[in-house]
């Protein structure tokens, strides 16, 4: 765990941001191995030797709700320099690749630095392709707060009603007998 946890901080500080990496191995450990895990990890090792981990791979699980499917987020992938070359890197993103099959997760995606191109061209080189229609957006710290929220920020928002947001729960028997008695609008004639 604490070969990972050191990557994690190698490559914090690779992307120029060491002082925003925070993790600690009982983070890690209880992330990757707590009652109810949400994130997932492989290493990659030199089977000849018994060393330190060469790199890791960090993931979860995401969604589509176009294809209705989960898929995978690929949060860190790393690979040490000294390893850099050996088929680490491609170790590690095949495994993620066959989970993806093996489970009928139809993609696995993940961001990368405007200005690591080495990393992109690791991935071209697997048959990424990047989404360039797309744009990564983020709240963070004080930006999660309600107050950074308020609705009467919004144009219009004066005259209307707050809108509640709450968390989708199953549906009871009820409801889902009603949903199989219903036609789904087509009309049964």
């Amino acid at each position: 765990m604490a070969a990972v946890v050191t990557m994690v901080h190698d490559l914090a500080a690779y992307e120029r941001a060491a002082q925003m990496c925070h993790l600690t191995g009982t983070q890690l450990e209880a992330a990757l191995f707590g009652p109810a895990p949400a994130l997932f990890g492989h290493v990659v090792v030199d089977e000849a030797e018994e060393a330190e981990p060469l790199g890791f791979a960090l993931w979860f699980l995401n969604f589509s709700s176009w294809r209705g499917r989960h898929g995978v987020y690929l949060e860190d992938l790393y690979v040490r320099p000294e390893a850099r070359g050996t088929g680490a890197g491609h170790a590690l993103l095949a495994e993620l690749a066959g989970t993806c099959v093996e489970r009928g997760y139809p993609r696995l995606e993940w961001s990368v630095l405007d200005w690591n191109t080495p990393a992109q061209d690791f991935y071209r080189r697997a048959g990424a392709v990047a989404m360039a229609d797309w744009t990564v957006w983020r709240l963070a710290g004080d930006a999660l707060s309600g107050d950074a929220l308020p609705g009467a920020a919004l144009p219009g928002a004066a005259d209307r009603r707050p809108a509640a947001a709450g968390t989708l729960e199953p549906p009871n028997e009820a409801s889902r007998t009603r949903a199989a008695d219903d036609d789904g609008g087509a009309g049964s004639g």
